[in-house]
């Protein structure tokens, strides 16, 4: 199972991804969560999880910023943001996928 880490401000849309990962039915193992890209850094720091997925507007800071403070990182990324304008530089930051909100 991938052990993974749901990065969102808002609780709700970590709710509605939970709830969607669980009906796929996926080998996923989700070990934490965030809120904001401080709590994000300590859980990745801490967890070591293998995928992490990763809103882009939070207050205090970006994903992108959440992945800048990272000299390498070795987990795999899936962006889930309400914005397709960040497609392009979520490609830069080797995005493993890039889902838009609302998830259904």
């Amino acid at each position: 199972m991938l052990k993974t880490i749901l990065i969102d401000d808002e609780k709700q849309a970590r709710v509605n991804l939970k709830a969607f990962l669980d009906r796929l039915d996926v080998a996923l193992d989700v070990i934490g969560e965030a809120a904001n890209v401080e709590e994000a850094y300590r859980e990745i720091k801490e967890k070591s999880p293998e995928l992490i997925f990763l809103d882009i507007e939070m207050p205090g800071g970006s994903g992108f910023d959440l992945l800048l403070m990272f000299d390498d990182w070795d987990f795999e990324v899936i962006f889930v943001t309400a914005y397709d304008h960040y497609a392009i530089q979520a490609i830069k930051f080797s995005a493993l996928w890039y889902i838009l909100k609302p998830i259904n």
